[in-house]
Formats: structure tokens, C-alpha cells, sequence
């Protein structure tokens, strides 16, 4: 898999966890679990997944400064 690639979603999922998180904080909605909220093990892996691309965005943005 091309790196550009592997970048591009990690921002993505970095996006949607930001997003995700301004809307519990304003309107106290959780998209993650309004939408897989019925499968816990699947909203715990959107929660690990969406960390490890925060991790990486944050690797990437320090290695480049």
C-alpha cells in the first residue's frame, strides 16, 4: 500500500473522531454509538482505530517539524 495512501486515511479518521467529538461536545450526540451503538466490540474498534491514526498523524506532524 502506497504511504500517501496510508496518510490520507489517517486524516480522514482523524477528521471524523475531531468531528465526532465536537458533537459531543455541543449537542452531547455520539455518532459512533448512535450508529454501531448495537455492536459494542465493533464501536470499541472504531475507538482504537481512529486513536492509532491520531497517533500517527501526530508521529508524522512532529517528524516533519
Amino acid at each position: 500500500m502506497n504511504l500517501k495512501i496510508v496518510d490520507l486515511i489517517a486524516n480522514i479518521l482523524v477528521i471524523i473522531g475531531a468531528l465526532n467529538w465536537g458533537l459531543v461536545g455541543l449537542l452531547n450526540i455520539n455518532l459512533v454509538t448512535l450508529l454501531l451503538g448495537s455492536v459494542p466490540a465493533l464501536v470499541q474498534a472504531v475507538y482504537i482505530i481512529v486513536g492509532i491514526a491520531g497517533l500517527y498523524v501526530a508521529y508524522l506532524t512532529v517528524k516533519k517539524g
